[in-house]
């Protein structure tokens, strides 16, 4: 019984009811039949007939849920197809719904991958040597057929073998040449000249970068003959040419500057002969002898005579003597010192004036280097970026040379200035004792000088 009702129970509830019904009939014939009146047969019979209505009813509840099987199936199929429906009808109400601010977003992020891309694909071609004129006449068509071209030679690369070529040798002629193109690398051998070396690869054309002796000549027409043979390489894949060939005099840097270049020139000439002027003026003064005191300064005159003092000293030590009072004597001391000072430091302006403008020229120079490189970029674009390293350059030059002008004449300046102001306090101190003196300090130094001398003479 309990599995009848596990049965019942998997069935839909109108075929679940004629089963009870039937087994329920079953269940009645078996038990309100006598057992003394109804005989064996009718009993086996009976339930014959029930298990008979029981297998009908089975079957017919086998083929009901293949049918309720396959129509769920297809309840299901059509939900996914209407769900599928309606993700679509809702992704274009959102097409629909969208600004046009989302659309102008959407379209400059679009242009802006569209530009990365060319501007990958022109990297690349500028990589390797297209000239950036022509790329700049490309259109994205031929860009891209150039691509495939040079995806070719990449391809024919992997398996090197001397091939007809244009080669600029190094004179400037343009001759046919077998060439081999290995990796970055690339050997031309001018039979006709008798001339080999490595070459650079612009546009059609191949441009030698070195020539070959005479022996590495036969070696590389020896392998493009019989195939065996040994070829030079060079490691720094021309960069040593390169750098060989950029080198420069001092004249050749200094030239590269500009117009600007000649004030700052000038400037520094300037400032050269006046120091060397100075130099020679202030170590050719005499040294200034130390006067402590008026009566030292007796006895010093007194022993060594007139004679003593001289350049700058001897003169106001003169005055001194000239002078008939005070005032006058004080008077005349300052007017010569402020003339020593004067002559002391004259010209060390015009050094000064050196320092300070020669960094200013060149930071002049620079600018309008700049402003032509700009210029240029304006005019064959800035996708070369040798024009514009180049034009940097050139421009930097003023400032370097200024530079150059200015520290030194900074530090003769300061050196002549400090000299000139260390004299002028030896003289000015030496005005301060013939000033506090008294009068007549000069006239007996004097006497005293004038009896040793008769002393002596006697």
């Amino acid at each position: 019984m309990k599995c009848l009702s596990h049965v019942l129970t998997a069935f839909n509830p109108m075929l679940r009811s004629s089963l009870i019904a039937a087994c329920v009939a079953l269940c009645a014939a078996v038990v309100c039949v006598p057992a003394v009146a109804a005989p064996e047969d009718s009993m086996l019979a009976n339930i014959k007939e029930a298990k008979a209505r029981l297998d009908r009813t089975e079957s017919k509840i086998s083929k009901e849920r293949v049918a309720l099987a396959n129509e769920l199936r297809a309840l299901e199929q059509q939900v996914m197809k209407l769900r599928n429906e309606t993700t679509v009808a809702r992704r274009k109400m959102d097409e629909r719904t969208l600004s046009l601010s989302q659309l102008e977003n959407r379209l400059s992020s679009w242009s802006e991958q569209q530009e990365f891309q060319q501007n990958l694909l022109s990297r690349f071609l500028l990589q390797t040597g297209v000239d950036s004129l022509s790329l700049s006449e490309m259109s994205l068509s031929d860009k891209v057929q150039k691509l495939g071209e040079k995806a070719k030679e990449f391809a024919n690369q992997q398996t090197p073998s001397f091939s007809a070529g244009k080669v600029v040798l190094a004179n400037g002629e343009v001759t046919q040449a077998k060439v081999l193109t290995l990796g970055p690398v690339t050997w031309y051998l001018a039979q006709a000249q008798n001339v080999a070396g490595t070459a650079e690869r612009k546009q059609d054309l191949f441009t030698s970068t070195s020539t070959f002796s005479d022996t590495d000549t036969e070696s590389l027409a020896s392998l493009a003959s019989s195939g065996n043979g040994s070829i030079k390489i060079d490691p720094t894949l021309g960069r040593a040419a390169t750098r060989e060939q950029a080198s420069e005099g001092v004249i050749e840097h200094v030239v590269k500057g500009g117009v600007w270049v000649i004030p700052i020139v000038l400037f520094a000439l300037l400032a050269t002969l006046i120091a060397l002027f100075k130099v020679i003026q202030l170590w050719r003064l005499p040294k200034v002898k130390q006067v402590a005191s008026g009566k030292a300064l007796v006895n010093m005159v007194g022993s060594s005579g007139v004679g003593f003092f001289d350049g700058m000293q001897r003169e106001l030590y003169d005055i001194t003597k000239r002078a008939s009072t005070p005032t006058e004597r004080d008077d005349e001391l300052f007017s010569a010192l402020q003339q020593d000072k004067i002559k002391l430091e004259k010209y060390n302006g015009t050094i000064a004036v050196t320092a300070a403008v020669a960094p200013l020229l060149g930071l002049l120079g620079t600018v309008s280097g700049m402003i032509e490189t700009f210029r240029m970029m304006t005019a064959f674009g800035s996708s070369d970026p040798e024009v514009i390293s180049g034009g940097i350059a050139k421009a930097l030059v003023t400032t370097e040379l200024g530079l150059v002008v200015a520290i030194p004449a900074l530090i003769l300046n300061a050196v002549l200035s400090r000299k000139a102001r260390h004299y002028y306090e030896e003289l000015e101190s030496f005005a301060l004792v013939l000033s506090n003196d008294e009068p007549d300090v000069a006239e007996k130094s004097d006497q005293k000088s004038d009896g040793q001398k008769q002393a002596s003479a006697s």
